[in-house]
C-alpha cells in the first residue's frame, strides 16, 4: 500500500472537525475574527439555530481583495506580530485568533460569502466559496467592516450533519458562545438575532459588573460581591455571586483568561474548592472571573479551538483563584441573597377554617320552636383562626431598638426553629439551627488558626465499629483531627476509640461524626490541599452542632445570635448553601397586603 498526500479539500474537512463542531464554535471563530479587526459594534443574525444560516457584521478594519483570499488558505493570519515570525514562539499572541484555521474550515463544509470593504477603500469585495471550491467574486456594497455569512453549514457532510442537534439547543449554544464574548468585551456594542427575533443586545463602553448582569441575571447585581486580587503577575477580577444566590448547573461560570473565554478544569476546581461548605453539593456558583497572567505563563495553544489553557504554575493560579474568592465572601459578611418574586408569591392570606356555629341562644331558652330565620342562621358557617404557632416573651423591659443592627432585634420564636426579628427597613426570620451551625464552623476554623480547638473528654471512651480501609484513612489523619478536637485512637483492626469530642459541639453524636468523616476523607482526602481537607473536616463536625435545633431561645438569646451572625463571615448561608436568613423588606410586605 503506497503513501499519498492528502487532497486540500479533504484535510480542511478533517481540520474542520476540530475547529467547527457546530454552529456554535463556527460562530465563536466569526466573532472572534470580527473583535480581532477592532470592531466597536458586532451584530450576529442566525436562521435555525445557526445551521441554516450564520450572518456576522462589524465594523472593524476590513478586508483588500487579495487579504480575502489569503484568509481562506490554511494557517494564513494576520494576527501574530513580526517578532513572532522569526522567534517562532507564539506565546505572546494577545488576539483571540491566531492558527489560521477557522476560515477555511468553516468554508470547507458551508457555503460561505465574506463581503468586506477597508476603512480607506471606496467600495468592497465578495468572495463567495461553496464548501472549499470557489463560487464567485465582484465587487460589493457595503459600509466600511466585513460581513460574513455561512449557509447550509455540513449540508454535504452527513455523517457530521446527523450529529447536530435540534435547532433549539444548536440556537442555545450560539447563544451562550456570543454571551460569553460580549462579557469579555464591554467596550464593543453586541447584537443577536435569531429567526428575526432580537434576544440579546448590550451597548459599547459599559461597566464590567453592569455587562455581566445584563448577560446572566439582572439580580447578580444586588446579591454578588466584587473581587480583585493582585499576585506574583497575576491579577484577577470580576464579581461572585453570594453563595445563597446559586443555580443548578454550572453554565452560569463564566471564566477568562487575558480576555479569552475558556472552559478549564483547574479554574471550575478552584470555583468549586473556594466556595466549599457554603454550597450544596448539588448547587453551583454564579460567577464571572476574569484572570489576566502574562503571556509566557500561559499557553493557549492546547486545542483548535483555543477553549483550553494550561499554566506553568496551576497551584498558584489555584490559589490565587481561592484566596481572591473566599476574600470576597469573607467581606460579604452575613449577606444573604434577596428573596425573589416567586419567593414572595408564596407568602399568602391564611384561609379561615369554617366552624359549625352554635345554635341562636333564644331557640334554647325560650321555649318556642325555631323559627325560619332562625334555621337560616344555624347554616350560615362562622370562621375561627388557627391557634398561632408561635411564642414570644412579655416585654417587661422595653423593646430592644432597631436601628443599630442590621439583622434587627429579636421580637419572638416560631415552632423553635425561625426567630423573628424586626429591622429598621424590614421583617427578618432567621433559621435559627441553619445560623448556628454555621457559627460553630467559623468558630472552629478561627480556633483551627490560633493552634487548635478545645476539646472535651469523654467519662467512657466510646468505641465505633468501621471497615478496615475507612479506619486507616482516619489514622492518617489523627493529627488533623487533633486539632480541632477530636481525639481518636485506633482500636483494633476494624475500630477506632473516641476519647475526646470538639467542645464547642456540646453533646454531639460521637459515632456518628466519626462515620461522616470516615466518609468525607474517603471522597476527598486524596483531591484537597491540607487547608481545605480541614475546612472539611470542621464543616462535618459543625453539622453535627445541633443544640439550637428545636430548642425554646430567650430574647435575649436570640439577639445574641444575630450579633454574632452579623460579626461572622458566611453567616449568610449554612454549611450546606442553604439561606440562614430572609428579609421582607416594607415595600416586600405593603405588597402582601395589597397596600401597593
Amino acid at each position: 500500500m503506497s503513501i499519498r498526500r492528502l487532497p486540500s479539500h479533504l484535510v480542511n474537512r478533517i481540520a474542520a472537525g476540530e475547529v467547527v463542531e457546530r454552529p456554535a464554535s463556527a460562530l465563536k471563530e466569526l466573532v472572534e475574527n470580527a473583535i480581532d479587526s477592532g470592531a466597536s459594534r458586532i451584530v450576529v443574525r442566525l436562521s435555525g439555530g445557526g445551521i441554516e444560516r450564520i450572518e456576522v457584521i462589524d465594523d472593524g478594519c476590513g478586508m483588500a481583495p487579495e487579504a480575502m483570499h489569503l484568509a481562506l488558505e490554511r494557517h494564513a493570519t494576520s494576527k501574530l506580530p513580526e517578532s513572532l515570525w522569526d522567534s517562532g514562539e507564539i506565546q505572546g499572541v494577545t488576539t483571540l485568533g491566531f492558527r489560521g484555521e477557522a476560515l477555511p474550515s468553516i468554508a470547507s463544509v458551508a457555503t460561505m460569502t465574506i463581503e468586506s470593504r477597508p476603512r480607506d477603500a471606496d467600495s468592497g469585495w465578495r468572495l463567495v466559496i461553496d464548501n472549499g471550491m470557489p463560487a464567485g467574486e465582484g465587487p460589493a456594497a457595503l459600509p466600511p467592516g466585513t460581513r460574513v455569512i455561512v449557509e447550509a453549514l455540513f449540508a454535504r457532510v452527513p455523517a457530521r450533519r446527523k450529529f447536530l442537534r435540534t435547532p433549539r439547543a444548536e440556537y442555545a449554544a450560539c447563544l451562550d458562545a456570543v454571551r460569553r464574548l460580549a462579557m469579555a468585551r464591554p467596550d464593543i456594542g453586541f447584537t443577536l438575532e435569531h429567526d428575526g427575533r432580537r434576544s440579546l443586545n448590550v451597548q459599547p463602553g459599559e461597566a464590567r459588573p453592569d455587562r455581566v448582569a445584563a448577560l446572566t441575571d439582572r439580580a447578580l447585581i444586588d446579591n454578588a460581591v466584587p473581587i480583585y486580587i493582585a499576585r506574583e503577575g497575576l491579577v484577577l477580577g470580576g464579581i461572585a455571586g453570594l453563595p445563597t444566590f446559586n443555580r443548578g448547573i454550572a453554565d452560569h461560570q463564566y471564566l477568562f483568561v487575558n480576555g479569552r473565554p475558556v472552559r478549564d478544569r483547574l479554574l471550575t476546581g478552584a470555583i468549586r474548592g473556594a466556595y466549599s461548605e457554603m454550597l450544596a453539593r448539588d448547587r453551583h456558583a454564579v460567577v464571572a472571573l476574569f484572570l489576566d497572567v502574562d503571556a509566557d505563563q500561559v499557553d493557549v495553544n492546547v486545542h483548535p479551538a483555543k477553549t483550553e489553557v494550561r499554566f506553568r504554575d496551576p497551584a498558584m493560579v489555584r490559589g490565587t483563584i481561592v484566596s481572591g474568592l473566599r476574600r470576597a465572601l469573607d467581606a460579604a459578611g452575613h449577606r444573604s441573597a434577596r428573596p425573589t418574586a416567586d419567593t414572595l408569591a408564596m407568602w399568602q392570606a391564611e384561609p379561615l377554617s369554617p366552624v359549625a356555629p352554635e345554635p341562636p341562644a333564644e331557640s334554647w331558652w325560650s321555649g318556642r320552636e325555631p323559627g325560619a330565620a332562625d334555621h337560616v342562621a344555624d347554616r350560615r358557617p362562622t370562621f375561627a383562626a388557627a391557634p398561632p404557632l408561635a411564642r414570644a416573651e412579655a416585654a417587661h423591659d422595653p423593646a430592644p431598638g432597631t436601628t443599630a443592627h442590621p439583622l434587627g432585634a429579636a421580637r419572638g420564636q416560631v415552632a423553635r426553629t425561625y426567630i423573628v426579628a424586626e429591622a429598621e427597613d424590614g421583617l427578618i426570620l432567621v433559621d435559627q439551627h441553619a445560623a448556628h451551625e454555621r457559627l460553630v464552623l467559623e468558630r472552629m476554623r478561627r480556633a483551627l488558626a490560633a493552634g487548635g480547638a478545645p476539646r472535651q473528654a469523654l467519662l467512657l471512651p466510646e468505641v465505633v465499629e468501621l471497615d478496615e480501609p475507612a479506619c486507616d484513612r482516619l489514622e492518617a489523619r489523627l493529627d488533623e483531627l487533633t486539632a480541632m478536637g477530636l481525639e481518636l485512637e485506633r482500636f483494633g483492626p476494624q475500630a477506632m476509640l473516641v476519647r475526646a469530642t470538639p467542645a464547642m459541639l456540646g453533646q454531639s453524636d460521637a459515632a456518628g461524626l466519626v462515620r461522616d468523616l470516615a466518609d468525607d476523607l474517603a471522597a476527598h482526602d486524596e483531591a484537597l490541599a491540607l487547608a481545605e481537607r480541614l475546612d472539611h473536616v470542621a464543616a462535618t463536625m459543625a453539622c453535627h452542632s445541633s443544640v439550637r435545633a428545636g430548642r425554646v431561645l430567650s430574647v435575649a438569646e436570640m439577639n445574641a445570635l444575630l450579633r454574632e451572625m452579623e460579626a461572622t463571615p458566611h453567616s449568610g448561608q449554612c454549611n450546606h448553601g442553604r439561606p440562614t436568613w430572609v428579609k421582607l423588606a416594607h415595600g416586600d410586605i405593603e405588597k402582601l397586603f395589597g397596600r401597593r
